[in-house]
């Protein structure tokens, strides 16, 4: 049976080529790809690009266009996030560096935003057809695993994010018992995001955006719902939350 894929942020590097990849996907009938931003190329055959400024009436006005195409979802990839922008948003190394309106920015986009998706989609999704939900989040949003410190507003913002995912699965179990929900860590990918960052990264550990799209399409391949929330990595294991 074709399904649907909806890939959120497509403007991201990773979801780029999620597109791309989803749509030499057979059994993918529609694809359907939201931003802020209008196609910057062209588009492969089967994408419809839906812009939305990511307000909940903008997003609530996506979704219910969504609606109105035939099908049901099987994927849906939440990937929006920021970690800086520009000299304005910069992660913090230090107390004296946090800044509330910085704050109120990197959770707007890696937390706020997500959740007003979650919270729209859920009635979208109730149908027969078994869809995993992947929302973008960091190893570092792991408290358990916190030992260096330091980034506060994207670490509390990752960790806020893997809550809400977490008590978003108990109801989507409930109302939407064909969907599973994880949080999903990339990796340290080529993209604008880690720009900046990429020095201290060890050799073999920066992954290519094509990379992390096709582990990412590996790991939902076979997935079905196992009624809880999962937070994995892009081996496919497990992180501590």
């Amino acid at each position: 049976m074709s399904s649907k894929a909806l890939v959120i942020g497509a403007s991201s590097g990773i979801a780029r080529r999620l597109i791309c990849r989803l749509s030499a996907d057979q059994r993918i009938a529609g694809i359907y790809a939201v931003s802020r931003s209008p196609a910057e190329v062209d588009l492969p055959a089967g994408v419809s690009w839906l812009t939305c400024d990511y307000s909940e009436v903008g997003i609530a006005e996506t979704v219910a266009l969504l609606n109105e195409e035939p099908g049901e979802f099987s994927r849906v990839f939440i990937c929006n996030g920021m970690l800086h922008e520009g000299n304005r948003v910069l992660p913090e190394k230090r107390l004296e560096e946090i800044d509330l309106t910085s704050i109120e920015t990197v959770f707007r986009a890696n937390t706020f935003t997500p959740l007003l998706w979650l919270k729209h989609l859920v009635g979208s999704l109730r149908g027969e057809q078994v869809c995993t939900l992947t929302l973008f989040s960091a190893r570092v949003g792991s408290i358990s695993d916190n030992k260096l410190g330091g980034w506060y507003s994207y670490r509390a913002s990752k960790a806020a994010l893997n809550m809400l995912v977490q008590t978003a699965s108990v109801e989507y179990a409930r109302r939407a018992k064909n969907v599973q929900l994880m949080a999903f860590h990339p990796g340290t990918t080529d993209t604008a995001l880690s720009r900046p960052f990429q020095g201290n990264v060890p050799e073999g550990k920066l992954f290519s955006a094509d990379f992390v799209a096709e582990r990412l399409l590996s790991i939902v391949e076979d997935m079905t719902p196992v009624g809880h929330a999962l937070y994995l990595d892009w081996q496919g294991r497990e992180i501590p939350w």
